[in-house]
């Protein structure tokens, strides 16, 4: 089930898990989608990989918010980024201590930039072929990472996760990164295919040590 909600003029999807149960909390997966998907029409937002391919998945038990970049970066719209973000951990139906962020190529530099931006309200974090400040990087050091990228992506390097993983683990931090030899920047689907990454971030709860 998808409803359409709006935090001042930026629209955003929300998927419901199978079954779902007003008054209960669930786990929640923010999702920043790339650049392919900028426009005006939520609608469209509908058929992104993302939502045709967790739908494979049976059990599925996140809620996912899902915003719309309807300018030419996220950035350009950051302030409603937070604020929704915000908006969205104190709503009835989230499980405060379990808000993941994922986010594809524009949409991961997104993720990097949330999880930087508002550490204290991320529970894990899956950044694909995507990058970010890696001067920030102390920043989450106390976010689990699982960043994914292709070996021969052509428009993000592959450098750009390279870095980001070791800055945050010299950080101290706890951060892996799964490479896809032979593969360019097209990865997400194989990761969005891979039941072990969303049994990991069910595995996670917010550190607020």
């Amino acid at each position: 089930m998808f409803e359409v909600k709006h935090y001042h003029n930026m629209a955003y999807l929300l998927r419901y898990p199978d079954g779902y149960e007003e008054g209960k909390h669930y786990p929640v997966i923010l999702f920043f989608h790339g650049s392919g998907s900028r426009g005006t029409n939520i609608y469209r937002l509908k058929q992104n990989d993302f939502f045709e391919t967790i739908s494979v998945h049976g059990d599925f038990p996140f809620i996912v918010a899902a915003p719309l970049c309807s300018e030419n970066s996220w950035f350009d719209q950051w302030e409603h980024v937070l604020g929704m973000t915000e908006e969205l951990v104190s709503s009835s139906f989230c499980d405060e201590d379990r808000l993941y962020v994922m986010g594809v190529s524009m949409g991961g530099y997104a993720a990097w930039q949330l999880a930087m931006s508002r550490p204290y309200l991320v529970a894990a974090l899956v950044p694909i072929c995507g990058g970010g400040m890696r001067w920030n990087a102390s920043r989450v050091r106390r976010i689990p990472v699982w960043a994914h990228h292709g070996e021969e992506d052509p428009l993000v390097p592959v450098q750009e996760s390279k870095d980001m993983v070791e800055a945050v683990n010299t950080a101290g931090g706890n951060a892996r990164l799964t490479l896809y030899p032979d593969m360019g920047h097209e990865i997400w689907v194989k990761v969005y295919e891979t039941p072990e990454v969303f049994s990991w971030l069910l595995s996670q709860k917010r550190d607020l040590i």
